[in-house]
């Protein structure tokens, strides 16, 4: 599974919330680990255990190396299993998800990269409907969904009672449109921060902001 830069953009984002948070020697969820990404840039800036879950077997495999040739292999656990039958003895304080992105679109008939872009096995209700049980009260999640879905994604949020606090708008650049959204919330209600990130500017250049969270993470940032 390729490592994508909005990806990298939002695990370094996950990893800077958490931190302000101050959500330390705590548990976090991984919905859809795929490599272990996210895990990875949360644990290198927080004191944190974190459950990762991910329902391919290669792809757990993977994350599973990777975070055995990482600092942080007491902090991250593995799980090879659907986070629809996943049970865990407690509640988390954090939650953070990459999920697949499209519904009722065209696949590209490759079963494995289907199942890492498409919703085949967890839709956008049924992500929600996990993120309620495995919540711990005042908990914070946080996602990253494609803008074209953001009316969508607002509506389930309030079905299933959570606000959102942070709401940053991805751009692949200042004279592109937003293509994802990064959102941070609680069952807690809250007054909602919104702002846009580029992620280069006009003259297809890492933009500030976009090197601010990730220099700790690109080496030739």
């Amino acid at each position: 599974m390729k490592v994508t830069t909005d990806a990298c953009l939002f695990g370094a984002w996950c990893a800077d919330e958490i931190q302000k948070a101050k959500i330390q020697n705590l548990n976090l969820l991984d919905i859809g680990t795929g490599t272990g990404l996210l895990s990875l840039m949360v644990a290198q800036k927080n004191k944190i255990q974190i459950d990762a879950i991910e329902i391919d077997e290669e792809a757990a495999a993977q994350a599973g190396q990777n975070i055995s040739s990482s600092p942080w292999t007491e902090n991250i656990k593995i799980f090879n299993q659907d986070i629809l039958t996943f049970n865990s003895n407690h509640k988390y304080e954090a939650v953070i998800s990459n999920p697949p992105f499209y519904e009722n679109e065209l696949a590209s008939g490759q079963v494995k990269k289907d199942l890492a872009h498409h919703s085949l096995q967890l839709s956008l209700v049924q992500l929600f409907s996990v993120i309620k049980n495995n919540l711990a009260d005042e908990g914070r999640f946080f996602l990253l969904l494609p803008f074209k879905r953001e009316n969508e994604i607002e509506d389930l949020l309030n079905k299933h009672q959570f606000y959102i606090h942070k709401k940053i708008l991805v751009q692949q650049s200042t004279s592109h449109q937003p293509f994802r959204v990064m959102l941070s919330g609680s069952d807690q209600q809250s007054e909602i921060f919104t702002t846009t990130i580029s992620i280069k500017d006009e003259k297809q250049q890492y933009t500030q902001e976009f090197t601010a969270l990730l220099e700790a993470y690109y080496l030739y940032l």
